[in-house]
């Protein structure tokens, strides 16, 4: 991991004014002037199933960075499972919705991504004006950049952090650095996938306190036809890690693409995939037992 500041920021942006992620030009450097730092008519979720027609545009969120989250589900888990100045960690950052979450939230935070132009996408998305109004929000809250493998989150102590809220790709749909980064999870085949992924849990289970929330949102595909059913096995990938699941949330998704699902002439052969899963894994406490239950050792 390789700390990333808003000096080495702006230097990049004295050279560079966009980035292209998976062939996508995204501007950076911009004068963000906005005065929504909240959604509208907010109510968290109270069930499993969580549906946002609108995927959210308050603050500094904007929908073109391809695959990111919508801000909607970092704030649900981030009201609900921690308090002011918590530590929160995405280490698959991104365009950095995570981290802007925090900022509004009061919640001191840490992004980390492989590839170095996300990370300077969400410093840019974390360069406006704030005034909370809380009187609990932090006086010095601290949110901290690294360019990093979520495999090794070297600079990170063990139980650390108290919720993980990540976003991870899924397994070569978008190629977030197009092979430019040697070991970039989101260009591995499902079988190489799984095994890094089973890293990436132990990193998660290293770092996160015992009794907290490690969310981690995954969706499924189809190949030749056939359903992949990813998240199922990313499921087993963090019970293997030894974490116990807290929440199976379905996440519904309204605006699909076609990158998973081929149009073949005037109808889909098959139907559209427009869920994903939003597992809510805990660590489990010191000294708690637990029933014991039989997962697959195939990543262990």
């Amino acid at each position: 991991m390789r700390s990333v500041t808003f000096e080495d920021f702006k230097r990049f942006v004295a050279e560079k004014k966009v980035v292209r992620i998976e062939n996508q030009e995204v501007k950076i450097g911009n004068d963000w002037k906005t005065s929504d730092c909240a959604p509208k008519d907010y109510a968290p979720e109270i069930s499993t199933v969580w549906s946002f027609r609108n995927r959210g545009d308050w603050a500094t969120h904007v929908g073109n960075y391809r695959g990111n989250w919508s801000p909607y589900i970092p704030r649900n888990l981030i009201l609900k499972y921690t308090n002011p100045d918590d530590v929160v960690l995405d280490q698959m950052v991104g365009s950095g919705t995570t981290l802007v979450e925090c900022k509004l939230l009061g919640r001191n935070a840490v992004g980390v991504d492989i590839n170095r132009d996300a990370i300077m996408v969400a410093l840019d998305r974390l360069n406006f004006s704030y005034n909370p109004l809380d009187s609990d929000y932090p006086e010095d809250l601290k949110i901290r950049t690294y360019v990093g493998d979520a495999r090794n989150l070297n600079l990170i102590e063990d139980d650390s952090i108290d919720l993980i809220a990540t976003h991870p790709p899924y397994t070569g749909i978008i190629a977030y650095t197009k092979g430019r980064v040697d070991g970039d999870l989101s260009s591995q085949k499902l079988e190489g996938y799984l095994k890094e992924m089973r890293v990436v849990a132990d990193e998660a289970f290293r770092v996160l306190k015992h009794n907290k929330c490690c969310a981690v949102l995954i969706g499924d595909t189809r190949k030749h036809l056939h359903y992949v059913p990813v998240s199922a096995r990313i499921l087993e990938v963090f019970l293997a890690a030894g974490f116990v699941l807290k929440e199976d949330i379905i996440k519904l998704q309204w605006k699909t693409k076609t990158t998973r699902e081929k149009w073949r002439g005037k109808r889909y052969e098959f139907y559209k995939i427009a869920h994903e899963h939003l597992y809510i894994f805990r660590k489990p406490a010191e000294g708690e037992k637990l029933s014991p239950l039989k997962y697959s050792k195939k990543w262990h």
